[in-house]
């Protein structure tokens, strides 16, 4: 105000400090809502496609790049540890690690089912199609958790990375494949040319997915977490995005809806994160 008053031009200057203020106190706001023991922790994202052949599978990347995008606005370092091509387009499934401050605690709010109602550009008919696929979110479990795993329960194989996947996707013997025995997960990494590192990879995806499974197991409050994965379907989504005969993606946990699809589809997803996390908060409290 002083300057301003001795007729110095400071519009922008405080136009700029406060848009860096506002982006500071959202942060601000943010944390607030977090206090899960595994909030602060890397995230594990794994995504499969419903039913529905290549328009499903197509969905799923879609999905994808919405969440590495989110990623790379959030200033997280996402590195795709397995990627499973569809046959004529999209994936079949892809493993996600995604590295930064509170990963987890952001993410932990987008398990479950995401629909899509759209234009298929697979049917030459132009008709409605409505796809499916399933977002599971795993926090990774550092060396301070102790998981056990029997050396016996682990099946280990190791196979030929093949087909699309570009830069991420080596084509060496390296890929391993780990499945736990009695719980049938089943984790693979083929982005390391080495295959010690490879292995140490999906070990860390085998060792999250039993700290969710032991979990959610002690806490009694959710089914095994691999029974959600059965019905990929109606009835289970947790998010629906129409993008024919209008554009409106809603979430249907919280209500939150928005008109810019494409806005959503790149990445910006912190309003629907943001509202699920005060919804947590909100249930915890009562």
């Amino acid at each position: 105000m002083e300057l301003s008053e001795e007729g110095e031009n400071v519009d922008d200057e405080i136009s700029q400090s406060l848009a860096s203020f506002e982006k500071d106190l959202e942060e601000a706001e943010l944390q607030t809502l977090f206090f899960e023991e595994d909030d602060p922790r890397n995230a594990i994202l794994t995504i499969h496609p419903g039913a529905g052949g290549t328009e499903s599978q197509d969905w799923a990347q879609i999905l994808l790049r919405m969440y590495l995008r989110y990623a790379e606005r959030k200033g997280f370092k996402a590195e795709i540890l397995d990627f499973q091509p569809g046959e004529e387009a999209g994936l079949k499934s892809v493993t996600v690690r995604i590295q930064g401050d509170y990963a987890f605690g952001n993410l932990s709010q987008e398990s479950g089912v995401h629909r899509l109602v759209r234009i298929s550009p697979f049917d030459a008919n132009k008709r409605r199609h409505t796809s499916f696929a399933a977002v599971f979110i795993y926090p990774e479990v550092e060396e301070d958790i102790e998981i056990e795993i029997n050396p016996d329960d682990l099946r280990i194989d190791t196979y030929r990375a093949s087909g699309r996947g570009g830069q991420h996707v080596n084509v060496t013997d390296s890929a391993v494949r780990i499945t736990h025995v009695p719980t049938g997960i089943v984790v693979q990494c083929q982005s390391e040319r080495s295959q010690h590192k490879n292995k140490s990879s999906a070990m860390k995806v085998l060792k999250a997915r039993l700290y969710e499974l032991k979990k959610k197991a002690e806490q009694e409050k959710l089914e095994k977490l691999e029974d959600a994965k059965s019905d990929i379907a109606w009835g289970n989504q947790i998010r629906s995005y129409v993008l024919q005969p209008y554009r409106l993606i809603k979430d249907l946990r919280t209500k939150v809806e928005i008109g810019n699809v494409d806005r959503v589809l790149d990445g910006d997803i912190e309003e629907f994160i943001k509202s699920n996390l005060i919804s947590r908060k909100e249930e915890t409290n009562k």
